[in-house]
């Protein structure tokens, strides 16, 4: 697994809270297998690039079953040979630094 995908994905026409569409899309991922983090404003996913971006296109395409405008934003990072980046990353800084973050 190379590739780190942080993204959010919301709808902009469903009022202030759009917490119950961000749910539906956190239940995609989870049951999508691959691995990722959840955060409070965006979520991580790290796979190959074929599945990650079929993951991103099915959440939008679940958005689109009841909103007419979504927003969002991704990110990624590849690297080849790179094995559980998820964990490795925040693993190399806590190293460094010789201290633990919140994460």
């Amino acid at each position: 697994m190379s590739l780190l995908v942080e993204f959010a994905m919301f709808p902009t026409d469903q009022g202030e809270s759009v917490g119950d569409h961000v749910t539906r899309l956190a239940e995609l991922i989870d049951q999508s297998g691959l691995p990722y983090k959840l955060g409070p404003m965006g979520t991580t996913l790290e796979g190959e690039p074929g599945p990650v971006f079929e993951l991103l296109q099915r959440c939008l395409q679940e958005l689109q079953k009841d909103t007419h405008r979504v927003s969002g934003f991704v990110q990624l990072d590849w690297r080849a040979g790179r094995e559980d980046g998820l964990r490795e990353k925040v693993a190399s800084v806590t190293q460094r630094a010789g201290h633990k973050f919140s994460t």
